[in-house]
């Protein structure tokens, strides 16, 4: 009867501690990607704020986490806001440009959008009705203002719900440094309960393959720029800052910089530029995609044995621009786990292959440790 009771209690605890974590889940889904941000953030940045914590003292802890964070703001803040005002006011300049043709009744086509293969006569077209009648656009576009009222509701409603979550993230990464310490021993703690001595293997392969994937993205993307930046600039394009600063958003990307020195290429031609259109291109193709070629694989898939595009595609689909840095953790946790079982099949006398598919099966000596 004691043990029917002792099990019962047990079981009880289990259902009790799976509904919580539950109804924990629900109440904190909408804030896993700003946790995995911040969580990604803190462990780049851990070095620098030691160092901080060094510096105050290990018993300030709150202030040195403080410290961090408002240089985290600043780094990340100010380069983000000078390029939201560079857009903002190329932005107004060409919508007033834009404005003043339609005013004159002189919109105009490049010659390679004209001379494009089905949609380049529809829009041909379309510029010749609007350069007829201005008026009528300007009024289709009021029309089409008021019909879409709502729309920018929605926009704003996630403007408003980004912003929370942006404040979510860095008010995460405050606690990160903060306790970061505590937060890392208790989790391994738990997880060796549930786990055993093989989560300290899983977690040195998540923190491998952060590193790897943080500095292979993040490197090759301030490579590409700053070698598209520098075609942008000796061609003459007008506001080359601006262009590459979203050729660094675009090299996030899996094949994110050839679209945006193509873009550039392309314009450069319905300018008339040529020489600089092809020089851009080729500087493009030889030297930018070269370096995407040669830095982001040597990093990345050198620390997690699983191929490249799978990784980012794969990520990109289930967590979105995190999942460049979440995924391949994911699939790395699980090729660890494959490979353990592999040994440990083998070990136990079953008959396997000397290799698979993906890579060669190492033998491993019992009598040496992991």
């Amino acid at each position: 009867m004691q043990d029917f009771t002792s099990n019962l209690q047990r079981i009880l605890l289990f259902g009790l501690l799976f509904i919580l974590i539950f109804l924990g889940y629900d109440i904190l889904k909408y804030f896993i990607v700003p946790v995995l941000w911040a969580c990604i953030i803190a462990y780049m940045t851990w070095p620098m704020y030691k160092r901080i914590l060094r510096m105050f003292g290990s018993n300030r802890p709150t202030l040195s986490a403080s410290v961090m964070i408002t240089l985290v703001v600043l780094v990340v803040g100010i380069p983000l806001t000078f390029a939201i005002f560079i857009l903002q006011h190329e932005g107004r300049n060409l919508y007033f440009d834009l404005q003043r043709q339609l005013s004159s009744g002189h919109l105009s086509v490049p010659d390679f959008i004209r001379e494009l293969p089905i949609i380049g006569k529809e829009v041909s077209r379309t510029v010749r009705e609007i350069n007829a009648d201005p008026t009528s656009l300007s009024q289709t576009i009021g029309l089409w203002i008021q019909g879409h009222l709502n729309y920018g509701k929605f926009v704003l409603n996630e403007i408003t719900k980004n912003l929370v979550k942006l404040g979510f993230a860095v008010m995460s990464l405050f606690f990160f440094y903060r306790d970061g310490q505590t937060i890392l021993e208790q989790v391994s703690k738990a997880l060796q309960m549930l786990i055993g001595p093989r989560i300290h293997h899983y977690l040195d392969t998540i923190s491998e393959t952060t590193r790897a994937v943080v500095y292979g993205v993040g490197l090759t993307a301030v490579a590409q720029s700053f070698l598209a930046g520098v075609s942008y600039f000796v061609a003459g394009v007008p506001n080359p800052m601006v262009l590459t600063i979203a050729t660094f958003l675009m090299a996030l990307i899996p094949f994110g910089p050839p679209v945006a020195y193509g873009a550039v290429s392309l314009w450069l031609f319905s300018q008339g530029q040529t020489v600089e259109a092809i020089g851009v291109m080729a500087w493009g193709v030889c030297i930018v995609s070269t370096a995407d070629n040669v830095i982001r694989p040597l990093v990345i898939s050198g620390a997690t044995k699983i191929p490249f595009l799978l990784i980012m595609f794969g990520g990109l689909a289930s967590f979105g621009l995190v999942g460049l840095f979440i995924g391949p953790v994911i699939l790395a946790i699980l090729l660890a786990i494959w490979r353990e079982w592999l040994h440990e099949t083998t070990e136990s006398g079953i008959l396997m292959p000397d290799a698979t598919m993906a890579y060669d099966i190492e033998e491993t000596d019992p009598k040496k440790p992991d």
